[in-house]
């Protein structure tokens, strides 16, 4: 797997290139602020960018939308029920006291679990709710094995869980979310949150102060 990371100012929000060794497809995972080095990775990588694909819908994770399309015109993809949050890009800037520019239509709403393949690895699509009303996870796997990496946006952190205070938040549902979909994963399993450093679904299991028993 190419894997490539960025974050930068004002959100440090994390965005991700995910990309085939053998056939150089791609995804851009939550294009933000750092949008332009994630563009520079999939040049650095002579990669072709086949999906954009967005976790959900807050503000930090789709301002670089509109600049990732244009270089790869990949498609971009979201849940439906986020749909009312992206359409409102300028106004949750506002709320936030950043001017923001709207971004371009979604092409795609996913439908159930997929997969989206991109050359021999495959994107599982995972309902996880709460944080928003149409957040995801994305489970990436190389195409024959069992072993995935998650990449959950805000629903879930390093010792931490996604906001619940925003519109369509809700903390029970966001629970749920986390321990019937997330937990149902291996020990092992990496996991990229929107903001900080990677951690494991064991150890969120074991020691994180909202979830572990």
């Amino acid at each position: 797997m190419i894997f490539e990371r960025a974050a930068v100012e004002p959100f440090f929000k994390n965005g991700f290139v995910v990309g085939c060794e053998d056939t150089r497809e791609a995804v851009i995972i939550d294009p933000g602020d750092e949008v332009d080095t994630l563009l520079d990775a999939v040049r650095d990588n002579r990669l072709t960018v086949t999906n954009i694909l967005l976790t959900h819908a807050h503000l930090d994770h789709i301002t670089g939308v509109g600049r990732a399309k244009a270089a790869t015109s990949a498609p971009v993809w979201l849940h439906a029920e986020d749909n009312f949050l992206y359409e409102r890009i300028v106004q949750q800037g506002l709320a936030f006291g950043f001017r923001v520019q709207p971004q371009p239509p979604v092409d795609r709403f996913y439908e159930g679990e997929g997969p989206i393949r991109f050359g021999k690895y495959l994107t599982r699509v995972q309902h996880t709710p709460g944080h928003c009303p149409g957040g995801v996870c994305l489970a990436i796997s190389r195409e024959g094995e069992q072993a995935v990496t998650l990449f959950v946006g805000d629903t879930l952190f390093a010792g931490s869980i996604g906001r619940t205070d925003l519109p369509g938040g809700d903390m029970d549902t966001l629970l749920r979310s986390i321990r019937t979909v997330l937990f149902s994963y291996p020990d092992e399993t990496p996991v990229w949150s929107g903001h900080g450093e990677m951690t494991t679904i064991g150890k969120e299991r074991r020691t994180n102060p909202f979830l572990a028993a």
